[in-house]
């Protein structure tokens, strides 16, 4: 079995790779990045936040380099100065607590059963077996008082065939209404993933 050296993963357009890199200049990036999608938007009619669009752009990219993804992307439509959703893309080795990654494993470790049993299924991607779960989590940081924010998820755990590592997509989004647009991109972009060894 070999080990993967890189990954690769297509989104679309509206989805905006963030800068993982601890050398990357976050706020020098978040503001080129506003000016693009503000663009964009007014192009299509909408006229956005700039510095709405800045912050939430840097708090997205340094919420994402906490946990040092391979890939981290926002979602933002046009029309949007807030991203509607995140993407992270990482890495699973084995090692000596786990020296065999299965699907049954992934679906154990990436599933809770915190608002109801989640949806586990197994599919056949490009790259090889994988474990769909569709879940619902409490988003962090909700209010003590009022109701809380649901975080909605779809993970795909992936085996890539001819390794024994094992790739983890993670999809998460909490507004309301837009549930199967983004199951469906969850499930359109986990079928672009590549590796090589």
């Amino acid at each position: 079995m070999s080990d993967i050296q890189t990954c690769g993963i297509v989104c679309p357009t509206n989805w905006v790779p963030l800068p993982i890199e601890p050398a990357d200049d976050v706020k020098a990036w978040a503001k080129s990045t506003a000016a693009e999608l503000r663009s964009r938007s007014r192009a299509a009619g909408f006229e956005l936040d700039k510095r709405a669009l800045s912050r939430d752009l840097r708090n997205w990219a340094e919420d994402s380099r906490s946990r040092e993804p391979l890939y981290a992307f926002a979602f933002y439509p046009d029309g949007f100065d807030a991203s509607l959703g995140l993407l992270e893309v990482d890495l699973v080795h084995p090692d000596a607590a786990v020296p065999r990654i299965s699907l049954g494993w992934l679906a154990d470790t990436f599933s809770t059963h915190e608002f109801g049993p989640p949806k586990i299924s197994h599919t056949e991607l490009p790259i090889g077996p994988a474990v769909r779960i569709r879940q619902n989590f409490e988003a962090d940081g909700t209010p003590r008082r009022g109701p809380g924010v649901l975080l909605k998820t779809v993970t795909y755990g992936i085996r890539p065939t001819g390794t024994e590592s094992a790739l983890v997509l993670l999809m998460s989004w909490t507004a309301s209404g837009i549930d199967e647009a983004m199951e469906g991109a969850a499930d359109t972009i986990a079928q672009t993933l590549t590796v090589e060894f």
